[in-house]
């Protein structure tokens, strides 16, 4: 699930002619290196808190762990709001690509919008199946889309690189941060591995937890860092380093990997790729729904928002009012793009993304803190200089640089998209979320303080936190689902 959501296809395709053309250059594997390495780093932390905290809501509960209910419930607003646009923002690269392949292969030129909703009311029915249908479907689209990215890389391995050889320089770790526009080569490298995070909110319907969440996750991180490296690597080679400079900033920077593609395995291998980037954004797009969906679960079953969205199915388990609920949403979001007039590709799939990137950024950073913060008052036996300490505060320090990051090269990051009011507001609308979090805890802390208590406090059974509230002296507060 959490390798479906990063969509290795379509991040390689999306994101690598950005970098190449706007951002680190032909030093794009060395920027893959280096996020690969902050993201492990962040990822120690992350997984210590699910060996001991298993709950639907991930950050949200590890952060009311962590730093306090306030901050907790503001975070699980903010993640509630990515997840939610995430899906939406799939939804638009979907019915793009699929549109764009439909026309190519068969000479049908459909509109967008038929591609969109279709994608919307398939995810929607086989989300209302337990977690293990999902993930079966997915699995065909992911093995589909890795092996292609593989296979396309060991071709040019075999070849001995391109026109320049393998150019190894291109792995040279300083190049991380060459060029004027690094900053937004960085970003965009973060960027590709959104969703990582998403194990832990398969923690409540997972098989020993403790233990297969800290695991899924770390390797999710690794292999994708250890993918995207090496298919960069490959792909730049391929095209020789000048030629795939050119080709990054042309008409159709597609061409990066479809040119490669064409010479080293053949006319099939740009139909697959055709076909492969359709499904890795379907695949990538239910997974965000799945996410989503477990968000307002957790939020709705502790009586916030709608307490109905807190129901699971009684015979296959999955919170499939929350899962509607999603579908609902995203419709929504789709629909006022398309009323708008606004293409899929330029403005919902880019616009939404980046909200939903800075927004999930931002709850990742206070999750690094939440970390140092929680073993500081709990589980003495499992603290680690490294662990729960070292590693958590340099995630957090690399995961407020990529907010930088972000924030500085907004409007390159955009791109022509820029031009949308929509744009000027993604910053705002990420400030007013949070402060809303905070206003609606501080009103339920004085209003409803039974209801205060279990905030960001549910857990499954055999993972149940006998946490403390922000005082020592206060009774403690539990809740177990």
């Amino acid at each position: 699930m959490a390798l479906a959501t990063a969509a290795p296809i379509t991040a390689m395709t999306g994101n690598l002619p950005v970098i190449v053309g706007g951002g680190n250059g032909v030093h794009a594997p060395a920027g893959f290196l280096f996020v690969t390495l902050v993201l492990t780093v962040f990822t120690v932390g992350y997984v210590s808190m699910a060996r001991h905290i298993t709950t639907a809501g991930a950050f949200y509960g590890y952060v009311s762990h962590g730093l306090g209910r306030v901050a907790g419930l503001a975070s699980g607003m903010l993640a509630v709001l990515a997840y939610v646009v995430f899906e939406a923002s799939i939804v638009g690269i979907f019915a793009y690509f699929a549109q764009q392949a439909v026309e190519s292969q068969f000479g049908v030129d459909l509109p967008w919008q038929v591609f969109a909703l279709a994608m919307l009311a398939v995810t929607a029915v086989l989300s209302y199946f337990d977690l293990e249908v999902a993930s079966k479907v997915l699995a065909v689209f992911l093995v589909g889309e890795v092996l292609m990215l593989t296979v396309l890389a060991a071709a040019v391995l075999a070849h001995g690189g391109g026109p320049d050889g393998l150019h190894a320089s291109s792995l040279n770790p300083t190049g991380a941060f060459a060029g004027v526009n690094a900053g937004v080569g960085l970003f965009f490298c973060f960027w590709s591995w959104i969703g990582f995070e998403s194990t832990a909110m398969y923690g409540e319907e997972s098989r020993n937890p403790q233990r297969i969440i800290p695991r899924a996750t770390l390797l999710a991180v690794v292999l994708l860092g250890v993918l995207y490296t090496f298919v960069s690597w490959m792909v730049l080679s391929g095209n020789g380093p000048a030629q795939a400079l050119a080709t990054a900033a042309g008409s159709n920077p597609l061409d990066l990997f479809l040119g490669p593609a064409r010479q080293y395995l053949g006319p099939w291998a740009v139909t697959a790729f055709q076909w492969l980037m359709v499904t890795s954004a379907f695949a990538c797009g239910m997974a965000f729904h799945q996410c989503a969906a477990r968000y307002l679960y957790a939020i709705g079953r502790e009586g916030f928002l709608l307490p109905a969205l807190g129901r699971t199915h009684p015979r296959h388990g999955s919170p499939y009012v929350a899962s509607f609920a999603q579908t609902g949403i995203a419709l929504a979001v789709v629909a006022a793009f398309w009323a708008t007039g606004q293409d899929p590709y330029v403005s919902l799939y880019t616009l939404t993304a980046i909200l939903g990137t800075l927004a999930l950024l931002v709850v990742q950073t206070l999750c690094s803190f939440a970390v140092i913060a929680y073993f500081r008052r709990h589980h003495p036996e499992s603290r680690h200089w490294f662990r729960t300490f070292t590693a958590p505060l340099l995630g957090g320090l690399g995961m407020l640089a990529a907010i930088v990051l972000l924030v500085t090269n907004l409007d390159t990051a955009a791109g022509a998209a820029s031009k949308i009011l929509f744009f000027r507001f993604i910053p705002w609308i990420v400030v007013a979320v949070f402060l809303g979090g905070i206003a609606l805890a501080l009103w339920m802390r004085a209003r409803h303080p039974e209801r205060y208590e279990v905030m960001g406090r549910l857990v499954v059974e055999s993972a149940q936190e006998r946490t403390e509230e922000e005082h020592p002296d206060d009774a403690p507060a539990t809740a177990a689902l």
